[in-house]
């Protein structure tokens, strides 16, 4: 069994994002390519998104710090910390409304 500090790997990532030129700063914390299931800490500095991009599976996004806003076929969902968002089947983006940090859960489908 392997045990972690997600808020101290938050910490980390979160002043990495703060001090990179790209304002973001991730690590897979469970799986990888090979396997399923993926859980992916993000750190996004505040104003800083992740482009428009394919769902590759099943995903969701829970808040761990800060707020982000969740964008997908002129929808949008807003986050905060302690909220869980699910992501829809598309097309979608992902910005910081202020530092934050994510776990991104994906359960991939297809081969």
């Amino acid at each position: 069994m392997q045990k972690m500090s997600l808020d101290a790997l938050a910490r980390e990532h979160s002043n990495r994002a703060g001090s990179d030129t790209t304002g973001r700063s991730s690590s897979t914390v469970y799986g990888g390519h090979e396997r399923v299931l993926r859980q992916t800490l993000i750190a996004l500095a505040a104003g800083r998104s992740m482009a428009e991009h394919e769902n590759p599976g099943e995903a969701t996004v829970f808040v761990l710090r800060g707020r982000v806003r969740l964008a997908a076929k002129g929808d949008a969902w807003e986050g905060r910390s302690g909220d869980l968002i699910i992501v829809p089947d598309a097309r979608h983006s992902v910005e910081a409304i202020e530092d934050s940090v994510i776990l991104l859960t994906v359960a991939k489908t297809g081969s």
